[in-house]
């Protein structure tokens, strides 16, 4: 039997789901789009959608989380053929880290080679503001420190290498068009650029925690995007990650703020426009 940190896929279920996919839509995309708690509606901006519900895909995952639809759209952004997963999977959901990740080794077999990863994010760097976005130049994977790292077990030779280097995990090229895109929308006086930490949730985090983070040197929070970076590095594709800043984490004993999903999704709803706006624009231009 495998264990949670074990593959429990094989590679035929994987390509039976990216071959019913291709069977059943014409678009052949070269980019695919996960979008983060209340960030679905980066789905609207294709063109010719074709929609899938996830329970209507073989082998596929369902998403049980508040912001997050659970269907995957394939359409057109700016004339690009893209796929958009509305909905992600989640350790705290109960999944283990070969459904979190399952959808990605999926996009690698519809030929995907760029994988933008969305998410919303607590903002531990004191210079952040609530609705500031943050292009991710690193990760630091507190699940991968106990283990669960979407790579343990056999290693299958199709999708990668055994150890795959992680230090250039978020593409360069596209952080420096994100930035200039960002200054052409006038988007610039809140484009961040920091270190994402993740941890499994799903409860936020205590203040000790948030100090410890601090000390890591993370600038931001959350429960999702390391293990799809991990496996879509592995695989070969080019990443590229934005955090939404949507609430200031707690650091203060003293302080009578307290967390809460509500306040993500609200965030996420008034700076929606923008970050569809860059995420649109930036596509045009890969």
């Amino acid at each position: 039997m495998a264990t949670s940190s074990e593959c429990s896929y094989s590679y035929e279920n994987y390509k039976e789901t990216a071959d019913w996919l291709l069977a059943n839509t014409d678009i052949r995309p070269k980019v695919a789009i996960i979008c983060g708690s209340g960030l679905g509606g980066l789905a609207d901006l294709l063109d010719n959608k074709k929609v899938f519900p996830y329970d209507k895909i073989p082998h596929f995952p369902h998403s049980t989380v508040q912001g997050h639809k659970g269907q995957l759209v394939f359409g057109e952004v700016n004339g690009k053929q893209c796929v958009c997963m509305q909905g992600r999977f989640h350790f705290y959901e109960g999944y283990n880290i070969a459904t979190v990740t399952y959808p990605v080794r999926v996009f690698f077999l519809l030929g995907i080679e760029t994988l933008i990863v969305t998410n919303a994010a607590g903002g531990l760097n004191s210079e952040f503001k609530v609705g500031d976005i943050m292009l991710i130049k690193d990760h630091i994977n507190m699940p991968g420190f106990a283990g669960q790292n979407p790579l343990c077990g056999r290693n299958e030779e199709r999708f990668g290498v055994r150890f795959p280097c992680m230090s250039d995990a978020y593409d360069r090229d596209f952080a420096r068009m994100a930035r200039e895109t960002a200054q052409e929308l006038g988007c610039g006086s809140f484009l961040q650029e920091g270190v994402y930490c993740m941890l499994a949730g799903p409860s936020f985090e205590t203040i000790a925690e948030c100090k410890v983070l601090r000390m890591l040197g993370a600038d931001a929070v959350g429960m999702s995007t390391v293990p799809e970076v991990v496996v879509a590095r592995h695989c070969g594709m080019r990443v590229f990650g934005l955090s939404l800043i949507t609430n200031k984490v707690v650091a203060d004993y003293k302080s009578t703020e307290k967390a809460n999903h509500e306040e993500v999704l609200e965030t996420t709803r008034m700076r929606t426009e923008d970050l569809q706006n860059l995420v649109s624009n930036l596509v045009a231009k890969m």
